[in-house]
């Protein structure tokens, strides 16, 4: 049987998969905003390593490159691949790039606008598009003769055979439902056959206001292959107290396959982030690990400084920075959301996040 492992994020990459907003569906009324917030995430990235950006077509190429060059963008780190999509969130429509005993291997999880909206078909293309500039073969993920529906955004692994996800988001019996019938058991088995995961940690709840209903990316991430961060809520009034501080009682418990105790330590929330009466899931938890540095969602709030501290001490080894995103929460998302890590070919094991 083919020996299939999913490198954790903070082992060595080739490139970040980006998609540039060809319009502004994520963002009403901010679409311009988020043009210039995009060529400066896309200029941070390009700092460290290169970029894969799709974009709609030609006459939108042409634009960007225009404005990567304003920003002073090295546009020597940046590949253009065409694929008109329905949106920008690379993190669960692109594929999941994994090492196999031949190389790098494309699982395409059959992206479904998270079960919730109906434009998506489009989206559906990005994993072969990606797979095809790569050259690397693509597998379509099934189980029991059933395409599964999973995005990128609902689980994290420390590369060395554990995995963390939540029930809210894969199990929950009637609200954005991927896979209709399938149970723990099921997933454990999808994960294992195409991601060589071996363990699964299950967290109960998501955060106020998460349009995916509670995926792990904004709940609790890995940082090295033994510890993790958390996000804790400390306001006992707001509605994230209750999950979060159960979610953070079950990590407490949790043994890894190697024996160890679970090392957890606490991320905060920022306050409560609102625009135009909508609760948006602002969570620090949605950094981006890349080459040699850490990219952090800020929201000009008290906490920010502290939570860049934890990820400081978390990362000794890389680059914490700190940007904005105030305007692409809009979208209910932020860095890791619009991103996907390509490993590189080699199976080299993975450098540890905290020493």
């Amino acid at each position: 049987m083919e020996s299939l492992r999913f490198p954790a994020e903070w082992e060595k990459q080739q490139s970040t998969l980006l998609c540039y907003p060809h319009n502004g569906i994520d963002w009403p009324g901010k679409y311009q905003a988020i043009q210039w917030a995009f060529v400066e995430f896309i200029k941070k990235i390009a700092t460290f390593q290169d970029v894969l950006l799709m974009v709609a077509h030609q006459r939108l190429e042409d634009r960007v490159r225009e404005k990567l060059e304003k920003a002073h963008v090295d546009s020597g780190r940046i590949s253009y691949l065409h694929c008109k999509t329905n949106r920008s969130w690379m993190r669960d429509s692109g594929p999941v790039v994994v090492q196999s005993d031949e190389g790098l291997q494309a699982v395409n999880f059959h992206f479904n606008g998270w079960a919730k909206y109906r434009n998506y078909m489009l989206d559906r293309k990005v994993p072969a598009v990606v797979s095809g500039h790569l050259d690397i073969p693509i597998v379509s993920a099934k189980h029991e003769g059933r395409q599964v529906v999973l995005e990128g955004g609902a689980i994290d692994v420390n590369g060395q055979g554990t995995l963390l996800t939540s029930e809210i988001c894969l199990l929950h019996p009637s609200i954005q439902v991927r896979n209709p019938g399938f149970s723990r058991k099921d997933y454990e088995m999808v994960f294992k056959k195409y991601l060589g995961v071996t363990q699964v940690i299950w967290l109960e709840d998501g955060i106020a206001g998460d349009d995916t209903h509670g995926h792990i990316d904004d709940l609790c991430r890995f940082v090295s292959e033994d510890t993790v961060v958390t996000v804790v809520e400390s306001d006992p009034a707001d509605s994230n107290y209750r999950p979060l501080k159960s979610n953070r009682k079950r990590l407490q418990k949790q043994v890894l396959a190697n024996g160890k105790t679970l090392n957890v330590v606490e991320l905060p929330m920022p306050e409560k982030l609102v625009f135009e009466g909508v609760r948006l899931p602002a969570s620090y938890a949605n950094f981006l690990i890349i080459n040699d540095a850490v990219l952090v969602p800020v929201f000009n709030d008290v906490n920010d400084r502290e939570a860049l501290n934890i990820l400081s001490a978390c990362f000794p080894d890389r680059t914490v920075i700190g940007m904005s995103a105030i305007d692409l929460i809009w979208g209910f998302g932020s860095f890791h959301c619009l991103s996907q890590q390509i490993p590189v070919q080699s199976a080299a094991l993975p450098s540890r996040g905290v020493s």
